[in-house]
């Protein structure tokens, strides 16, 4: 369950921020005009993200074990080649992650109604859609028909909201940087787990050889059903009778990741907060308090 949360947390704290600085934007320029088609292209792209998660798990039951189990390897391992990618692409573009924004909604602005519909769409969908294959995969590893999972990416989610609201009223700081450090680094456990998961379903399908030959055996010292194997299997995806196939890709997988992960960045300067940039502006674009509002800075 926390795995699951995690992941509400990081990908639905990066949606509620980029709502957060393109709302914050129009009203700092005065354009509230333009904040009914942002929410309608927010609005569209939640729904097309809840109807690909509903699709993903619905149309999936119609087909045969085997199928099941291709898919579901197939989408897991995409999955989690897109949040390894979503980790690294936040650690380099998080500190200018406002002025991106600021610049296409300029855009839009000149483009019309229809562009700001299209800006705010594509800035949420894409996290919506990483979201919603990821979860689905994440929750077919930690077990099907359970509850859990589910009501911890919803908790996941519900926190960053509030999140974004409290960065938005200006009332929350943190060090930006050191939240998607920490939180990436659990996400690419997660992702290993989940990766190993994904193999193992190949597995199953008889796409992937070696199912029967495992790494290890361990189910007698750490049971599946007890707390501490469900424990494990919820925040990790443990298994504790892993193939040599799935320990393999797991270990390749999980170590040169987490190397490149946190290895020092080059030409970093400052420390972001959440709510302050390297302009001295909050993440809603107002002056920070140490600034006096100016002109300059609408």
């Amino acid at each position: 369950m926390f795995g699951n949360y995690l992941i509400g947390l990081r990908e639905g704290l990066e949606a509620s921020l980029v709502v957060c600085i393109l709302v914050a934007y129009l009203v700092k320029t005065d354009r509230r005009d333009a904040l009914r088609p942002v929410w309608f292209g927010i609005g569209i792209a939640c729904t097309v993200s809840l109807a690909f998660g509903a699709a993903l798990e619905f149309g999936s039951q119609e087909l045969t074990f085997e199928a099941q189990e291709l898919l579901g390897g197939s989408l897991s391992i995409i999955s989690v080649g897109l949040v390894t990618w979503m980790i690294f692409w936040m650690r380099r573009t998080a500190r200018h992650l406002k002025s991106d924004l600021h610049g296409k909604l300029d855009a839009a602005l000149q483009m019309g109604t229809g562009a700001l519909v299209a800006t705010a769409l594509l800035a949420v969908g894409r996290e919506g859609l990483e979201t919603a294959l990821f979860v689905w995969a994440s929750v077919r590893a930690g077990g099907e028909g359970r509850s859990g999972p589910l009501v911890g990416v919803l908790l996941g989610i519900a926190t960053a909201i509030v999140l974004g609201w409290l960065f938005y009223r200006g009332a929350l700081r943190i060090n930006l940087a050191k939240f998607f450090t920490w939180t990436g680094s659990m996400l690419v456990i997660v992702a290993a787990g989940v990766l190993a998961y994904g193999v193992h379903d190949l597995q199953e399908a008889r796409f992937v050889g070696g199912l029967q030959d495992k790494a290890f055996d361990i189910t007698g010292t750490v049971p599946p059903d007890s707390w501490y194997g469900t424990l494990l299997k919820g925040v990790f995806n443990f298994q504790p009778d892993p193939t040599v196939v799935q320990v393999t890709v797991w270990a390749l997988y999980l170590i040169p990741t987490m190397v490149f992960f946190l290895a020092p960045r080059r030409g970093r300067t400052g420390r972001g907060t959440a709510g302050q940039d390297k302009q001295g502006q909050d993440t809603a674009g107002r002056p920070a308090p140490t600034t006096p509002p100016t002109a300059s800075n609408a």
